[in-house]
């Protein structure tokens, strides 16, 4: 990422800056980025019309999908990361979702924010692995199993 920013003459964030960053400017990026990898893995795994992978994306990026991937990926989740989680989780947000519970959309959020900070540190490797097995997760049809200790700050 800090390639792209001086490539354009835009002054490179440090980790800090990052770590410091507002959480919803990560989600903001995580989901673009979430958004174009279930794009990308619907293009190249899947032979439907535009209609239907639209159809077959939104499975993947509304917020419950995306509440239950983090919820069924939290095993794998470093200290640090699950508190990006937390800490995008727990932000106010300025818009309700219409078609989403609050709960589900707040996780997703927490979800963004660790993909858009993971990017930024330079980690794709590891937004990669996550989304893949987010990916595996949500294709298992299986329900994450609720820790009380998900709703602690």
């Amino acid at each position: 990422m800090n390639d792209f920013l001086m490539h354009g003459q835009m002054q490179a964030l440090t980790d800090m800056e990052i770590r410091m960053m507002n959480p919803l400017k990560l989600a903001y990026l995580g989901d673009a980025i979430y958004e174009a990898y279930i794009r990308l893995y619907i293009v190249s795994m899947h032979t439907l019309t535009p209609h239907e992978m639209a159809k077959k994306a939104i499975s993947y990026v509304k917020a419950s999908a995306q509440s239950n991937l983090i919820k069924g990926i939290k095993p794998l989740l470093t200290e640090d990361e699950w508190t990006i989680v937390k800490r995008g989780r727990n932000q106010k947000s300025a818009t309700v979702p219409k078609n989403a519970l609050l709960s589900d959309y707040k996780y997703a959020t927490g979800f963004e924010a660790l993909i858009g900070y993971l990017y930024l540190i330079g980690d794709k490797a590891r937004v990669y692995e996550l989304i893949h097995q987010g990916i595996a997760f949500i294709d298992s049809g299986e329900k994450p199993i609720y820790d009380k200790g998900d709703d602690e700050v």
